[in-house]
């Protein structure tokens, strides 16, 4: 056998072995891919992902799409060594480390269960930024989602118990709760007036020292939102609080006569607080490829994210920054019309 043909079987043994041992190696590395979008002001599984009861809505037209990141990979699933070179060298893709999306404190189902949970939030933070736009009043609750066990406010105060005053003072906010008891000291005794299941009732609890010495009972809350009429999201199994500013949009657009879109296939993210201040994501690339595989010519892009962005953004999509929600109504605003000023994303 020649040297040439011996070179050429040796490396053609050499690559067969690298294929077999990349394909059965698993590594630690989650690959990221553009994932689904879904339009706000449209349908999913032939219902409406944003349907309103109790006020007059609007019709819509055009695109307000939320966009997703798909990932292969996690602690039950890793990919093999070929899947994330193959992810590294293409250029839609992202290959990260899996405890940046799976913490090693965290199981692969508490993820899930964390990314449906802040979903939930998501929806009920962007009701309630669309409605503080549009100057529509409602008001919040705070509730009591956990307590800890062996706490002093165990077995006194219980999950969904709405907290309505703190020591015969009114309270509307978490803040207010968490100030009203740390006001106190250890030892003190704090009546919480509650409303469980419909009926208010008195509750007092004996306070004890947290780590840094304050007045504590032990519980966790969250704000329960009290809408004058009923907005109901359906988006499937998205997860992850990232569309909160388009689904803020797409209840605007809803509410309001015309077309916010003016017929545009317009897409975005950004997390929403109810105060309507946007707020950065992950996988903004991934995002703006499904983006504009899905048709959009605009990208909604959170302020924070804008210099990562313009590294990455696909030809054909324009990038506008929007740090607040009532920025982002005033851009769409002004592409519509073609008049006043689209804020456009900088490297800076």
């Amino acid at each position: 056998m020649s040297r040439r043909a011996l070179t050429l079987l040796v490396a053609g043994f050499l690559v067969l072995a690298l294929g077999i041992t990349g394909a059965v190696i698993n590594v630690p590395y989650v690959v990221l891919r553009p994932g689904p979008t879904e339009n706000t002001i449209g349908e999913v599984d032939k219902k409406p992902v944003i349907s309103i009861d109790g006020r007059k809505t609007y019709p819509t037209s055009g695109m307000l799409s939320l966009v997703t990141v798909s990932y292969q990979g996690g602690p039950a699933a890793r990919p093999d060594l070929l899947t994330a070179l193959r992810g590294w060298v293409d250029p839609t893709s992202a290959v990260v480390p899996e405890d940046s999306i799976f913490p090693r404190t965290q199981t692969a189902e508490e993820v899930e269960q964390e990314n449906t949970a802040e979903m939930t939030n998501s929806q009920d933070n962007a009701t309630a930024a669309a409605l503080t736009e549009m100057k529509i009043h409602y008001t919040m609750v705070p509730t009591v989602l956990s307590v800890e066990k062996s706490a002093p406010a165990s077995g006194k105060l219980k999950p969904a118990d709405e907290i309505r005053a703190v020591d015969g003072s009114a309270v509307s906010t978490v803040e207010e709760v968490s100030a009203a008891v740390k006001a106190r000291k250890p030892g003190d005794e704090i009546a919480f007036s509650v409303s469980r299941n419909g009926q208010e009732e008195s509750v007092t609890v004996k306070a004890a020292a947290s780590k840094q010495g304050t007045a504590m009972v032990g519980i966790v809350m969250q704000a329960k939102y009290k809408f004058p009429f009923k907005v109901t999201i359906n988006v499937g199994d998205v997860g992850g609080p990232s569309a909160g500013m388009m689904f803020a949009l797409g209840i605007i657009d809803k509410l309001t006569p015309g077309q916010i879109t003016g017929g545009k296939a317009i897409a975005g993210t950004g997390t929403i607080t109810p105060e309507g201040k946007v707020g950065a994501i992950g996988g903004i690339a991934q995002k703006m490829v499904g983006a504009r595989d899905a048709g959009a010519t605009v990208f909604l892009t959170p302020a924070d994210n804008c210099a990562e962005a313009m590294k990455a953004a696909p030809d054909g999509l324009r990038l506008v920054k929007a740090d607040t929600l009532h920025g982002a109504v005033q851009a769409l605003d002004a592409i519509r019309t073609g008049k006043g000023e689209v804020p456009a994303c900088t490297a800076g």
